[in-house]
């Protein structure tokens, strides 16, 4: 497992340009420790990604710094005023959209959107010129008239985003916005948030997608056991595990040990088997003609390859190289045998689960 620590910036909320500042972060629901010291800095106007595996804290830290939840712990600030003490000055800087879509099925678009204004404490005209604008921002406006239980699911996640930004807020929390989204509304919403961004809005993002942190967030921390276990840039956290990657795709699965014996003098870590044990994938140190020696060594070992790419780490191969672990994945050893590589569940390759847990007193997702 790599160990990584990236350095952190100095400041405060007000001197250094931070809109987050969380430090030492606890929480526990019973026996399931949520949260154990987490500690997090967003700067004004950035986007930040939190990543973690399932049950990593990543929804809890959002509750807490929305002022959902009381940490057992800690301090957390939201553009300098103390989340514990100052929460209607939090709430009243905050977007928050949450996992799951909020809007009222019955209700029409432009519908939700007045009535969210109106929430936020603007008059009926003002709330009606906001949803307006708001549906013209979002690509809704035709749409604004139909009920939202009609809409696809990638209009009913941009309407709950809309209803998030009705008070015009420097500060958005996004838990998860494109969990179960299509690749086109996916592509919609990313759009969305790129906009906002160029605004002048911050924006904390957890997400189950890692390709989605690599497009959007300008830094990424990595989140296991209720506690951040790196942070830096996208292109950081890649560099921070090394050189370039092989990727395999075989005819047929293979044996472990066949696989080891053949690839050994080529790789430089652990050999990673998924897709049925026809893709496998593993660090290697580039060097001239290394794509052409390794199908020569596959076929000598009776192997038979599709196809072979060398190519620079994702944040899938960061992720796998600080847990342990990867969605789908799993890892051949040393000896030959296949461990276990996923998350606690069947996933989509190159996800981490949405964290959820409960207690006796409230249901909530870590």
């Amino acid at each position: 497992m790599v160990q990584m620590e990236q350095p952190r910036k100095s400041g405060s909320s007000a001197g250094g340009g931070l809109m987050i500042e969380a430090k030492g972060l606890t929480k526990t629901y019973g026996n399931v420790h949520a949260l154990a010291g987490l500690d997090l800095e967003v700067a004004k106007g950035s986007i930040l990604a939190v990543l973690g595996p399932n049950g990593a804290g990543k929804t809890t830290a959002v509750r807490i710094l929305t002022t959902r939840t009381v940490p057992n712990s800690g301090i957390a600030r939201v553009a300098g005023y103390d989340v514990l003490t100052h929460g209607p000055e939090v709430r009243r800087l905050i977007g928050v959209t949450a996992q799951d879509v909020t809007v009222d099925g019955l209700l029409t678009g432009r519908q939700n959107l007045v009535m969210a204004a109106q929430l936020s404490g603007l008059s009926r005209r003002d709330a009606g010129r906001r949803a307006d604008e708001l549906l013209g921002q979002f690509g809704l406006t035709d749409a604004g008239g139909r009920v939202a239980k009609g809409y696809s699911g990638g209009m009913r996640r941009r309407l709950d985003l809309a209803a998030s930004l009705v008070s015009r807020p420097p500060l958005l929390f996004l838990d998860e916005p494109t969990t179960g989204l299509d690749p086109t509304s996916r592509a919609d919403v990313w759009d969305v948030i790129r906009g906002l961004t160029s605004e002048g809005v911050t924006v904390l993002l957890t997400t189950q997608y890692l390709d989605e942190a690599d497009q959007l967030a300008e830094r990424v921390v990595v989140v296991d056991h209720g506690r951040s276990i790196a942070e830096g840039t996208p292109e950081q956290l890649k560099r921070s595990i090394g050189g370039a990657r092989l990727e395999v795709t075989l005819s047929q699965s293979a044996r472990p040990e066949v696989l080891n014996s053949a690839l050994s003098p080529f790789v430089s870590g652990e050999l990673r088997v998924s897709e049925g044990g026809k893709r496998v994938s593993a660090p290697v140190n580039v060097m001239s003609g290394l794509a052409t020696a390794v199908v020569r060594a596959l076929d000598a070992a009776g192997v038979s390859v599709d196809d072979v790419e060398v190519r620079q780490p994702s944040l899938d191969d960061v992720f796998f190289a600080l847990t342990g672990r990867a969605a789908t994945d799993e890892t051949v050893g040393a000896n030959g045998a296949a461990g276990g590589g996923g998350t606690g569940g069947a996933g989509r390759s190159g996800t981490v689960e949405a964290d959820s847990s409960s207690s006796e007193i409230e249901e909530v997702a870590v």
